[in-house]
């Protein structure tokens, strides 16, 4: 692995190169691009060097065990070769995570969409409360939030909310948040106490940029309608809301939440692109899932993968089963915790699958 510490410090080196051109900042999206690509080699030397340095620490030191006469140096020699072999396993194991194929689509900013599914009105008040959950995962991440579209409840709550998510590796860290969310408790308008089974679906899509989905005009269906509040009622006097179909696809994006209709356009062809854009990545994924058989990176999600429940203050994580008791927590925000398991457990598949192959 010493090669790849030293392609890794020419790589370093090129991208610094660029990054200090003349011009780089022209294309804004390549200049985007390449920071990204900086930032992540210099993550992944970081890595290297550390492991590089025990590597050679102890190289020396065997070698100067042998050559050392004085029994007291020999001795010292001995305990600082015990104190760095443990140290090499770890490192190592590190080194090579770092070194797995990484997925661009991982730097880039989110779309996160949130829709109440069985349960009636309990499963859109519960679509509220997740997508309150990361909107706070969020703000502690540093990440910028902005509402897109969002469809209430007849009792509150969203039927679906789509919120952009920006910050460094927003889609990366959330993208594994995608699937059926089941909630289990007693729902405000249950007068006999009984436990209710509602669930929600989260998606998490990588926001596209403009170069990655071409979109022809003639392609688009673009209907315009008159904002919608609670219960169906006009919130605006003009047609300012905007839906967008993708005529080839069938996909289809829509925003309300800006006065201006044009503002309305530009956030709906956003999430036009970056549905698009999902639905070209699903697709190159399953052929590949097919293929090794593995569940990596397959975003299915016709199952559940976690359960909220809310009598015993529990959360457990179907794919990893992992169970945590702080659901209060958890909803407030802080899942860091199941966000961190189910990313090691998404690597070591990657790493197993990698030395399989």
């Amino acid at each position: 692995m010493k090669e790849n510490v030293q392609s890794l410090r020419d790589s370093y080196r090129e991208l610094g190169e660029r990054l200090s051109s003349p011009g780089v900042l022209d294309d804004q999206n390549a200049y985007r691009q390449l920071t990204r690509e900086h930032s992540r080699v210099s993550k992944q030397l970081e890595i290297g060097e550390k492991w590089l340095a025990i590597v050679e620490q102890l190289e020396d030191s065997r070698e100067l065990l042998k050559e050392e006469a004085d029994a007291e140096m020999q001795e010292m020699i001995r305990e600082e070769i015990a104190e760095l072999e443990p140290q090499l396993g770890p490192a190592a194991a590190a080194f090579e995570e770092a070194l797995l194929p990484h997925d661009p689509n991982d730097d880039r900013d989110a779309i996160l969409e949130v829709r109440a599914g069985t349960g009636g009105d309990e499963a859109a008040l519960f679509a509220e409360e997740i997508a309150r959950m990361y909107l706070r995962y969020a703000e502690t991440q540093g990440w910028k939030t902005e509402l897109i579209d969002g469809t209430e409840g007849t009792a509150g709550g969203f039927k679906e909310v789509v919120y952009s998510v920006k910050g460094e590796g927003a889609f990366g860290i959330l993208r594994w948040e995608s699937g059926v969310h089941r909630v289990q408790r007693v729902p405000a308008t249950e007068s006999q106490g009984r436990i209710h089974t509602s669930a929600v679906t989260v998606a998490v899509l990588p926001e596209a940029e403009d170069v990655d989905v071409e979109i022809k005009d003639a392609d688009l269906k673009i209907d315009v309608y008159r904002a919608q509040g609670p219960g169906g009622q006009s919130v605006n006097t003009t047609d300012s809301a905007v839906r967008v179909t993708h005529l080839p696809t069938g996909i289809v994006a829509q925003c309300q939440d800006e006065k201006s209709q044009h503002k309305n356009k530009a956030k709906a062809l956003g999430v036009l692109r970056s549905r698009i854009l999902e639905a070209a990545i699903a697709e190159q994924e399953a052929k590949i899932a097919a293929e090794r058989k593995s569940q990596v990176g397959t975003g299915d999600r016709s199952g559940k993968i976690r359960t909220y429940n809310f009598p015993q203050s529990r959360v457990t994580d179907h794919r990893i089963g992992l169970t945590v008791h702080s659901l209060d927590a958890i909803m407030a925000g802080d899942i860091g915790e199941l966000v961190v398991a189910i990313q090691d457990h998404r690597r070591k598949e990657a790493l197993a699958a990698t030395r399989e192959g």
